[in-house]
């Protein structure tokens, strides 16, 4: 063959996939025998490992399959650990993809990764985090995202419910800015060594952005991010759940030359955060509500303080971003269907690695 008649042929594949009701709009890269068995390597060898069933559809994901995705996404091979560690998390059970996938909220599986691999791999935790431009953050959450359309049958309008979709439904994966960031990394704080990696899973709105530059004290900066959680128009409020808080390392500095640690920061919010039920009852202008999906100790009475979460654990928390810019966001949850997943990467040798024994580091200062 011609290279004009491979280059034919290629472009005739990538408007194949465009036909497709699985594609998710974008070009992808032509799944040559090659390129796929460099992939299936990459994860192991043997693509016929099965890695994991796929919800709604339970389509089987085999190695190899995951390998096609990878490469129709433009991943490198050295993203294999990340993807397969993601391809886990979001296939545990308690993560509830089959519900996910079909729900009609704007919610999406929010990736992110901690450890050294973030770095060897060259993803992006600063300026533009959510944003363009990175190759490993776009091309490792789109290939979980073609999991989810090719294999989990996830396809708008069919098993994808959503009313309005989500941004996140292209890419969705960032990179903990741990440079930046004066507490303990995530995974060090839920008791991985510094040295082991991480992605973490959770279901997560946009991100809803936060701003003060005017604070130069912790409560000054969370009363501004409590503002952006207490509201009665996400699914937290009603439905409870997890929620996700991306510190910008301007706030995160300030709030830590004050002595306040992570499980502070956490604490703060979740007690100043809470709706009067009264409001998520509407007054019972309706009808009395009693609202079964929250807790049932939360109490009913209209001027009582219903926690958009739980406990103050359910607060998910990360330094990212530039360093310049007073800047931070929330990223609301789906509801408590679902439970977010730590699941850690291989590391070279193939090994996963395992939470250090000894005293639960909760704020993760015992380990540093």
């Amino acid at each position: 063959m011609t290279l004009a008649q491979e280059e034919r042929s290629a472009a005739g594949l990538v408007e194949h996939y465009f036909e497709q009701p699985w594609s998710d709009g974008l070009p992808v890269v032509p799944p040559t025998p090659e390129l796929v068995e460099q992939m299936v390597e990459a994860l192991g060898g043997d693509g016929s490992v099965v890695e994991g069933r796929v919800p709604p559809r339970w389509g089987t994901l085999t190695r190899q399959v995951l390998a096609v995705n990878m490469v129709l996404a433009g991943c490198k091979p050295e993203y294999a650990p990340v993807v397969k560690a993601a391809v886990h998390a979001v296939c545990e059970p308690r993560f509830n993809l089959n519900g996910l996938q079909a729900t009609t909220h704007v919610t999406s599986p929010l990736l992110v990764v901690n450890g050294p691999i973030r770095t060897a791999i060259g993803m992006n935790s600063g300026g533009n985090v959510f944003g363009s431009g990175n190759r490993a953050n776009a091309t490792i959450g789109r290939a979980i995202r073609l999991v989810m359309l090719a294999v989990g049958g996830g396809v708008p309008g069919d098993l994808d419910k959503s009313t309005l979709g989500h941004p996140g439904k292209y890419t969705f994966c960032i990179a903990e800015n741990e440079e930046a960031s004066p507490w303990a990394p995530y995974h060090v704080e839920h008791g991985f060594a510094p040295e082991d990696s991480t992605v973490f899973a959770i279901a997560a709105e946009a991100p809803h952005s936060v701003t003060n530059h005017v604070s130069d004290d912790p409560e000054g900066i969370l009363d501004s991010i409590a503002s952006g959680m207490r509201t009665i128009a996400h699914n937290n409020s009603v439905l409870g759940g997890s929620c996700t808080i991306v510190i910008g390392p301007e706030h995160a500095e300030t709030i830590n030359k004050h002595g306040w640690t992570r499980h502070d920061v956490r604490s703060y919010l979740w007690m100043n955060s809470a709706n009067r039920f009264g409001e998520i009852a509407h007054n019972h202008r309706h009808g009395k509500v009693y609202n079964r999906n929250l807790p049932k100790w939360y109490r009913r009475d209209l001027d009582s303080p219903a926690p958009i979460v739980e406990t103050p654990d359910d607060l998910h928390l990360f330094v990212a971003g530039g360093l310049a810019g007073r800047f931070s966001a929330v990223l609301p949850g789906w509801s408590r269907a679902t439970v977010p997943v730590l699941q850690p990467i291989e590391n070279v040798q193939g090994e996963l690695p395992k939470l250090a024994d000894g005293p639960d580091c909760s704020d993760g200062t015992c380990r540093l």
